[in-house]
């Protein structure tokens, strides 16, 4: 495993790069040496400098294959892709809509970097795999991701799916590397502001109270690109605490007593293992709710 930056920028296009985690990403992307092109439905509300845009329909495979190799004056190869372009959650759409289209932009992104020849692609799973909503009780605890996925929404079938596709375009190319990232909850300033941190834990047990700075996410992202790892894999992409102040291992026992327990989890250890994103990728979330309100003069505690 190597998490050594591009000795030259390099050129990633970033689907729904104006959404709120791909803003983070391109955000980070930038700042870390790339050439960053976001390919969106509208433009990012929150512009970066040097950032080319170009509106794309991902569900027109004729229009992924041609952002992914050559836009008239803009550029004329992309490097690497980030696949973030998604309806973002179960519920806003009918559930066909949402299947239908996730599946569809993922495939035609697949696809398309395989035909561009790109075999640098990362792309956004989700923490919805692991059985989220937990309305049955997980296998174990802390969760990880050695068992087969449960998805339990047309959204988390979507991302089944995403994954199934992508073992088996790296069987047909084995230079080329998919690596899903199982994205917990993502939030950022805005969301630390309204969000009710430590309260009503029964409310977020559907997650085992877990979530992901959207910078901790970009962080993700690029370590992904930057690995040397090659063909499929997943990963758990959760921050380093919960949204509780009561100790981790005090809520397990309230309410999964029965639950095999694998590992034991010390205060406010998360229970989705982001162990594996740590040892093959380097990841280690560097933001908390807990230090936000230090960081914007208005403490909370």
């Amino acid at each position: 495993m190597t998490s050594t930056p591009p000795t030259t920028p390099e050129r990633v296009a970033v689907t729904g790069g104006s959404g709120k985690l791909g803003r983070a990403v391109v955000r980070d992307l930038v700042e870390h040496g790339y050439e960053v092109v976001l390919l969106d439905r509208v433009p990012s509300p929150d512009p970066v400098d040097g950032v080319t845009f170009v509106r794309v329909d991902l569900a027109d495979y004729g229009e992924v294959l041609q952002a992914l190799t050559h836009v008239d004056d803009r550029y004329d190869s992309i490097d690497a892709v980030v696949h973030l372009g998604a309806i973002p959650a179960p519920g806003l759409v009918p559930n066909a809509t949402l299947f239908t289209n996730n599946v569809t932009a993922s495939y035609n992104v697949f696809a398309a970097a395989r035909a561009a020849h790109i075999r640098n692609v990362v792309w956004a799973s989700s923490e919805t795999l692991l059985g989220i909503p937990f309305d049955l009780d997980p296998p174990y605890l802390p969760v990880d991701e050695d068992y087969p996925v449960r998805p339990e929404s047309s959204y988390s079938l979507g991302k089944a799916v995403d994954e199934e596709m992508a073992r088996h375009f790296t069987r047909w190319d084995r230079q080329l590397k998919l690596i899903g990232l199982r994205f917990s909850n993502v939030m950022d300033d805005g969301d630390y502001e309204a969000f009710p941190f430590d309260e009503s834990p029964e409310g977020r047990t559907f997650n085992l109270f877990s979530y992901i700075d959207a910078r901790d996410g970009a962080q993700a992202v690029r370590k992904a690109l930057q690995s040397d790892l090659v063909g499929f894999e997943a990963f758990i992409i959760a921050n380093a605490d919960t949204v509780m102040n009561t100790p981790t291992a005090v809520l397990a026992d309230r309410y999964w007593p029965d639950v095999e327990r694998r590992a034991a989890v010390e205060g406010n250890e998360p229970l989705l293992s982001s162990d594996k994103a740590r040892d093959l990728l380097g990841f280690v979330p560097e933001y908390s709710w807990r230090t936000w309100g230090d960081r914007v003069g208005n403490h909370r505690s």
